[in-house]
């Protein structure tokens, strides 16, 4: 299944993407959640499995296919030649850091620069939402415990990021996580750890990475985070990024405003996304 959410700003409902149509949920089900902690406690995706509704062809927003969520975890220097063009060490244990939820933005949705933060840079990234609470999972057992997988931006402001010498404030911006168009369930998405990634700026590629690159695999992800943080219905993990960002680049080379960053994963969609100055 391709789970979505359409409709205007703040006015979404929840969907399923088929052949290019879409099921209205709320039509079938007048009690289904919006897609969020609620949606995946209720074990809806399991519920959806037999709708054999063929959907009404609409031209139509598609708002980010998570309502809310507890928490954004990130991985970081997770493909080892993003590492290498940073010039840093390969990290011994999964390297983890949050977005808030402020940041969740819609796959075609602007993003607004901030004025706080110059060096607005790209980060293509395979996001898995996590379908049931759990702790302390087994290598063996992570794959149970998602309920699909998504496209995510991590865009970062390199200013704030390398001067605070932190993470947090410069992933964090309103907007920072365009994320999308769906959510693909994981019987839909075959060899996961072989994946292509894409990011182009204006129609120029930047990034192309696969999936097999990354250090940690998602089973290893899973149990390491999961080992220390309860992991929660409608949570999200971003799992790192290829190599190819502006900010290591020779000169480095930043977003400015007008440019559309286009951010793909095989098997899921694609993201296009202006980025616009916050008046």
């Amino acid at each position: 299944m391709k789970l979505i959410r359409f409709g205007k700003s703040g006015e979404e409902r929840p969907g399923l993407m088929k052949d290019g149509a879409i099921v209205d949920l709320r039509k079938l089900f007048p009690e289904i959640p919006d897609i969020g902690p609620d949606f995946f406690k209720d074990q809806w995706p399991e519920r959806l499995r037999h709708v054999d509704h063929s959907g009404t062809e609409m031209k139509v927003r598609l708002g980010c296919p998570v309502h809310t969520t507890s928490k954004i975890i990130c991985l970081g220097k997770n493909y080892a030649e993003h590492a290498k063009e940073g010039h840093m060490k390969t990290p011994e244990t999964p390297l983890i850091f949050c977005k808030t939820p402020n940041t969740l933005n819609g796959p075609e949705d602007p993003v607004l620069m901030p004025r706080e933060s110059g060096k607005i840079d790209w980060e293509i990234e395979l996001a898995l939402v996590i379908g049931k609470q759990c702790k302390r999972v087994a290598r063996k057992d992570a794959f149970s415990v998602i309920a699909g997988y998504t496209v995510m931006n991590d865009v970062s402001g390199r200013e704030a990021q390398f001067a605070d010498k932190q993470w947090f404030r410069g992933k964090s911006y309103d907007g920072f996580a365009p994320m999308g168009p769906c959510i693909v369930t994981p019987d839909e998405m075959g060899d996961i750890q072989n994946l292509r990634l894409t990011t182009a700026v204006d129609g120029k590629i930047m990034q192309d990475g696969n999936t097999r690159d990354m250090i940690f695999d998602i089973p290893a992800i899973i149990e390491n985070i999961s080992c220390d943080i309860t992991l929660e219905p409608g949570d999200i993990i971003s799992t790192g990024t290829p190599a190819g960002v502006g900010i290591f680049m020779d000169p480095p080379v930043t977003l400015k405003p007008g440019n559309v960053v286009e951010c793909m994963v095989e098997g899921i969609g694609t993201l296009r996304n202006r980025f616009i100055l916050n008046e």
